[in-house]
């Protein structure tokens, strides 16, 4: 849940013709079916922006100020510092706790951090689009699950700790420093590997939030699982996302470039048959199957233009299958079938190409 981070007059007319026909079979609202209006939802989205509130304290009454923030986010601070920033700081608010005076006053004064500050700011002076694409997913969530109480948002910034989006006690964490796209220089210098990039832009941040929403919903346990129950648990969680976000594009819901996107549609009955082919589907061993429900340069075993993590998007065509041949089912009734075997044959998933 991850490029769009980026002859003769006959033939440049049908390549064009060729390049429409392809976004409009895998384009952002690539689904068939009709959807729901959702307009008359009512979705009441707050948030708060950490992040500024936190570079804003005295740094010479760090411990005073760290009580005032606590009464602004008393449900996520202490999570946010104790286990996010790994502080360690358990509400001992007094100046002379190292994890304050040292931890937390390094964290706010080294000129990388600050500069990491800084560099959030520019890239977020305001959050209005983010939001106006989170509302428009909690409105389609409240259309399925008209239960939900949608969560508070709270921006923070964790110093490139990898934590992009978390879910916390009613709260919604987004970590601002991991989406400041495919050119921020010093995503490498924390070892984040190239091909992680695409996942690391402002257009990653909705799919980032409902495949977490997912998550909370459907807990999955990858100890002892199969590959199959890998995929079909991604293949769901794919599946959620586009239902909640049906307006953001294919590529930026799984992380794909379009060219990805086009070769795993081209190619979907030979990334098929090399799952049964090679006996994959049933396998246990993680290590073995981690390289096809993970991000990397490439799919070991199929050629170097096949994108890693595919066994998520086969999983999605897998589901998607399912949905077809079971359409009176309920969103919730295909996410809560467990018996993968029992979903494969119901799905009848053969890909034609």
């Amino acid at each position: 849940m991850p490029n769009t981070l980026t002859v003769n007059r006959s033939r440049c007319i049908n390549s064009i013709l060729f390049s429409v026909l392809i976004c409009s079979l895998i384009s952002c609202t690539n689904t068939s079916e009709k959807l729901p209006d959702v307009s008359h939802v009512k979705v009441v989205l707050k948030s708060q922006r950490l992040d500024r509130d936190l570079i804003s304290i005295d740094t010479n009454q760090i411990a005073q100020s760290l009580v005032g923030l606590e009464q602004q986010y008393p449900d996520f601070f202490n999570f946010y510092l104790d286990t996010l920033l790994h502080l360690d700081i358990h509400r001992n608010y007094v100046d002379a706790n190292p994890a304050i005076s040292e931890g937390l006053h390094s964290f706010l004064t080294y000129k990388d951090y600050r500069n990491l500050f800084d560099t959030v700011a520019v890239h977020y002076p305001n959050t209005s689009d983010i939001e106006a694409n989170l509302n428009k997913g909690f409105q389609y969530l409240q259309h399925y699950y008209p239960k939900y109480k949608t969560p508070k948002i709270v921006y923070f910034i964790s110093g490139l700790g990898n934590w992009g989006v978390v879910s916390y006690d009613g709260v919604m964490g987004i970590g601002l420093d991991m989406f400041l796209g495919e050119k921020y220089p010093f995503y490498a210098s924390v070892g984040q590997p190239e091909y992680m990039y695409i996942n690391f832009r402002k257009e990653s941040i909705a799919p980032a939030v409902f495949s977490t929403i997912y998550n909370d919903f459907h807990p999955f346990e990858d100890q002892n699982k199969t590959l199959l129950e890998m995929l079909i648990q991604k293949g769901k969680q794919q599946y959620f996302v586009e239902k909640m976000l049906p307006f953001v594009s294919a590529e930026d819901r799984i992380g794909y470039t379009n060219k990805q996107l086009e070769w795993c549609t081209a190619n979907e009955a030979m990334i098929y048959n090399f799952f049964l082919n090679n006996q994959l589907l049933f396998e246990k061993n993680w290590s073995k199957m981690r390289r096809f429900v993970s991000y990397g340069p490439n799919t070991t075993g199929m050629p170097a233009e096949s994108p890693g993590n595919i066994g998520t998007w086969l999983g999605l065509q897998i589901v998607k299958a399912f949905v077809k041949e079971n359409s009176e089912m309920t969103l919730e009734q295909i996410f809560a079938e467990k018996n993968v075997e029992q979903f494969l044959r119901k799905a009848k998933y053969k890909p034609k190409n």
